[in-house]
């Protein structure tokens, strides 16, 4: 039986003044996809566009194959009756390995119609507006605390320190040190500082590509010296709306990490990529609309990535795969990101893998 690219709307009458199966089947906060008799993608929703790193339109008429492996045993244990499978990991063709509930059933009245929907929660939880565990915002009141708390009196101790050295001290060796960790500590308080500010940031259609060149420049000059940062551009990305202080920010957080990754490798490379992606939106939160966020920026770098036990937690305070980290640059990097209104993601993609920070960001209005 022909199922037609509509056909679902005619299932049940719509409402007049109600929305239709487009308008309901976008919305729909778990990634969704329509697979016709013969295997072929025929819907996608948007929640499923972000998931798999691919448009509607260029899904529509693939092989389910092209878009996404299923699961290993999904041939043996299909029965015809559908499939299911919780808390396991798929790849995505041309995005990460992913978590996720795969469940598949077969469309009533419609024989061999498919509906395969993955429920992703980490995911979920990275692309939610202003939410954070109890954990998160308990970490960002004990910082406020400590940067209130600690700053003051170190500048009474770095004060003491320099008069010690002026007053003839002969063990310039200990004033030295003293001075050297009270700045080290002190530095370590403004990290905190500017995570825990909640000033709104000052957005603007802002041409992002010198924004760019001037983060990889920068880069080239000092903590990337001697490293490749290769340029993959869409040349004709419009205006974006962003904060340009806040995004230079962003941008040399994400290029150092990337380079603090590579020490070691024999060939290192840092990848910025710049893309258009239309249709791509996410949820700003309960009850409100969708928000169109096309702007795709990416520092991929051909490191190992982070540990596998830390990498669904990047984002949160205090979390480092580095020896010496502090854990506050990522969540520095997410905390601005979405005072842009953008997101930012984590992931370990292509053949050979590479790691990804992939931003979405709004484009200016036109």
């Amino acid at each position: 039986m022909a199922f037609p690219r509509g056909g679902l709307r005619r299932a049940r009458p719509e409402p007049p003044a109600g929305p239709g199966f487009a308008e309901l089947f976008a919305t729909l906060p778990v990634a969704v996809l329509v697979i016709d008799t013969e295997g072929r993608i025929a819907h996608a929703n948007a929640a499923c566009e972000l998931l798999l790193n691919h448009s509607e339109s260029s899904m529509v008429g693939q092989p389910l194959g092209a878009v996404l492996h299923a699961p290993r045993d999904y041939g043996e244990r299909r029965d015809g009756h559908g499939f299911a499978a919780f808390d396991i990991e798929v790849a995505a063709v041309r995005g990460p390995r992913i978590r996720v509930d795969y469940l598949e059933t077969q469309v009533p009245d419609y024989p061999g119609w498919r509906i395969v929907t993955l429920h992703h929660a980490p995911q979920a939880r990275r692309l939610s507006q202003g939410e954070r565990s109890a954990g998160a915002r308990a970490a960002v009141g004990a910082a406020a605390m400590l940067a209130h708390e600690i700053k003051n009196p170190l500048s009474g101790i770095r004060g003491a320190a320099q008069l010690l050295r002026s007053g003839g001290e002969t063990d310039g060796e200990l004033t030295g040190l003293i001075t050297a960790e009270v700045d080290r500590i002190a530095a370590l308080i403004d990290r905190m500082q500017d995570f825990t500010d909640t000033r709104p940031l000052k957005l603007a259609p802002i041409n992002v590509y010198p924004l760019l060149d001037h983060a990889r420049r920068v880069a080239l000059a000092g903590f990337a010296r001697g490293m490749v940062i290769e340029e993959r551009f869409d040349p004709s990305l419009p205006p974006v709306m962003l904060d340009p202080d806040a995004f230079q920010q962003v941008m040399m957080n994400l290029l150092k990490n990337a380079a603090e990754a590579l020490k070691g490798l024999a060939q290192p490379r840092i990848t910025l990529t710049t893309a258009y992606r239309h249709g791509m939106s996410v949820s700003t939160g309960p009850g409100r609309p969708r928000q169109p966020l096309p702007i795709e920026i990416c520092v991929m770098d051909n490191g190992p990535g982070a540990p596998s036990d830390i990498a669904e937690h990047l984002f949160e305070p205090f979390v480092s795969g580095k020896p010496e980290g502090k854990g506050l640059g990522l969540p520095l990097v997410e905390k601005l990101v979405r005072g842009m209104g953008g997101i930012v993601q984590y992931a370990r993609e292509r053949n050979p893998e590479v790691t990804v920070f992939r931003i979405l960001l709004p484009r200016a209005a036109a």
